[in-house]
């Protein structure tokens, strides 16, 4: 692959289909941010610490700020923006703000697309295992026991009405 070069991917994000020329080094995060403008993907440490930035690619959670675009050429890509169904919340995006689980809001779009991927992987089974499975996506404010609640919530299939 030249690197002086574009190269074009297809990318489905959001259920709409992108064609892009791209550079070879340029990051899903920047893509998602500086090219189609969806900015609910953070970018935070930018050294795949945080977990800001994390999306569902194929349905798996991934930090975008580590993966090439080129390397997701015909994959489906689900940002922060595509979670909800519409107007209709996802039971996990209506499971945060019931248990308060974000204060400045900023770690908060990595949280949830990684709670949804971690709920469609259905490894873990208590507290604990969310913990460690989430470990990843860090909150620098204390949100993090309501963000266990919150995906606790949806795990039991509960609501907090």
């Amino acid at each position: 692959m030249d690197s002086t070069q574009t190269h074009g991917i297809n990318l489905s994000i959001n259920s709409s289909d992108y064609h892009l020329q791209i550079l070879p080094w340029v990051t899903l995060l920047d893509v998602l941010r500086e090219r189609i403008g969806l900015t609910g993907t953070k970018k935070g440490c930018d050294h795949g610490q945080c977990g800001a930035c994390t999306v569902l690619v194929d349905g798996k959670r991934i930090l975008s700020c580590l993966t090439l675009a080129v390397m997701k050429d015909g994959a489906a890509i689900t940002t922060i923006e595509g979670i909800a169904n519409g107007e209709k919340l996802h039971p996990i995006q209506q499971a945060f703000i019931d248990h308060d689980a974000f204060q400045c809001g900023y770690c908060t779009p990595g949280q949830i697309c990684s709670a949804v991927g971690m709920l469609q992987e259905a490894k873990a089974r208590n507290r604990e295992e969310i913990k460690e499975l989430m470990s990843g996506n860090l909150c620098r404010c204390g949100a993090s026991r309501g963000i266990v609640n919150a995906v606790m919530q949806v795990m039991e299939g509960g609501s907090n009405e």
